[in-house]
């Protein structure tokens, strides 16, 4: 019985590490995506609901 709580810790901690370097993975590609952001020229694009409707003819 020991050895079951034993492997079922071992996959626990599996996981875990698993979802901490996918953790870190997406927070270094959030950070290159904000710096590329920074680095680049202003955003002129317009903002809010608006600009996703279609002008009408």
């Amino acid at each position: 019985m020991t050895q079951k709580k034993e492997a079922a810790s071992g996959g626990d901690n599996r996981r875990k590490a698993r979802l901490a370097e996918a953790l870190r993975a997406n927070l270094q590609k959030r950070k290159a995506q904000s710096r590329s952001r920074r680095t680049g020229e202003a955003d002129t694009r317009p903002e809010g609901l608006a600009a996703a409707e279609r002008p009408k003819e």
